[in-house]
């Protein structure tokens, strides 16, 4: 097994002059969700999507009553917890900013925690009552492989949201500035599989699995965030046909407007296992109407050094990327792959994150 994988220069490491900017999604109910808003601890701020990346969206089935803005603030009040959170947590630094907020991080006052605070202006929320459901999902899903979801106060207009910080930023500075051996990709892939079998248990598809959305703490450890996409399914409502999601990463049968359910989440994952390999998931070079089209005609994607992986790696890519969801990978399958006996200690994942760390910090030195 070769101990990583020759790739050209991605597109992400070109000078910003040339580049498009990064994964352009659709509409997101939480703008300002990336993760953090901010690729790594150094808050180093995403550009915008831009606003000709959203492909038409489906016509809905049936009318629905829109949720007033009334409505909305009502349920929130009844999930989020009283109190002023200025008064619970102190020494704010902003880290990002999104179109509805910016995000900051804060210490607990007494027990001195380091935390993240997402603050979202619900005026500025195109789609509120989706901001309920996200909340509701985080509080439910506690687990080793997911950003743990601390508190929600009500602050004026505001919204805030606190959650544990990552320091060690998202997958997608690890893989800009960083060629990773198959181990350190199959730790990955195994960390995140553990989080989304927790999720599709509950009845949960994430529907946004990216890098962006991987966070890493300095040590190595893996945790999934950011759940303005998700969706929830049950016996009676077992399939969903929103097209939502970030183009590059979503499942063929996304794309095409087809009835989906949990598979959807394994086949980006299956993408973001190639943008582990190639720094860059397929298609980024294209427009994002373009990609879409790309995903629907051509299906799996081909690799650019395929022959480079070994035999082990390419068939867990065959089962994640299978076309037909019925007969790609559950997480479950791919947690008993054989591909997860490559997996290295989480140990080893930190000195990518300190390596994107220095090369960000360097970056922004470079910047003025």
């Amino acid at each position: 097994m070769p101990a990583q994988v020759s790739r050209t220069v991605s597109k992400r490491q070109q000078p910003q002059s040339q580049q498009q900017p990064q994964h352009p999604q659709q509409p997101s109910p939480n703008p300002s969700a990336q993760g953090y808003n901010r690729p790594d601890a150094n808050g180093a701020q995403r550009q915008p999507p831009p606003s000709q990346a959203a492909a038409p969206q489906p016509r809905p089935r049936h009318r629905q009553r829109p949720s007033t803005g009334i409505d909305v603030v009502a349920a929130l009040k009844r999930i989020c917890s009283e109190g002023d959170p200025r008064e619970i947590f102190r020494g704010f630094n902003k880290i990002g900013q999104g179109a509805s907020g910016g995000v900051y991080t804060g210490h607990e006052r007494g027990s001195n925690r380091l935390v993240a605070i997402k603050q979202m202006d619900l005026d500025k929320q195109p789609k509120k009552d989706l901001i309920i459901n996200e909340i509701i999902v985080m509080k439910e899903s506690s687990h080793p492989n997911i950003v743990n979801f601390l508190d929600s106060y009500l602050c004026g207009g505001e919204l805030w949201v606190v959650m544990e910080f990552m320091e060690g930023g998202s997958l997608t500075d690890v893989v800009t500035y960083n060629m990773m051996t198959e181990g350190q990709i199959a730790s990955v892939c195994r960390e995140t599989l553990k989080g989304l079998q927790h999720l599709h248990s509950k009845g949960v598809i994430h529907r946004d699995i990216k890098s962006d959305n991987i966070l890493l703490s300095n040590e190595g450890n893996i945790k999934l965030t950011d759940f303005g996409f998700c969706a929830t399914i049950n016996e009676n409502q077992n399939k969903r046909t929103t097209m939502v999601g970030t183009p590059y990463w979503m499942a063929p049968e996304v794309v095409t407007r087809k009835e989906y359910g949990r598979k959807v989440d394994i086949w980006s994952l299956g993408i973001m296992s190639i943008e582990m390999i190639e720094g860059e998931p397929p298609y980024l070079t294209e427009s994002p109407l373009r990609a879409l089209w790309l995903i629907a005609t051509n299906g799996t994607p081909k690799l650019k050094n395929e022959h480079e992986l070994s035999a082990v790696f390419r068939d867990f890519l065959h089962f994640a990327l299978r076309v037909d969801p019925e007969k790609r990978a559950s997480a479950h399958d791919l947690l008993r792959h054989d591909f997860m006996k490559c997996c290295v200690d989480l140990g080893q994942l930190a000195p990518l994150v300190r390596s994107a760390r220095e090369h960000r910090a360097a970056e922004k030195a470079r910047k003025g």
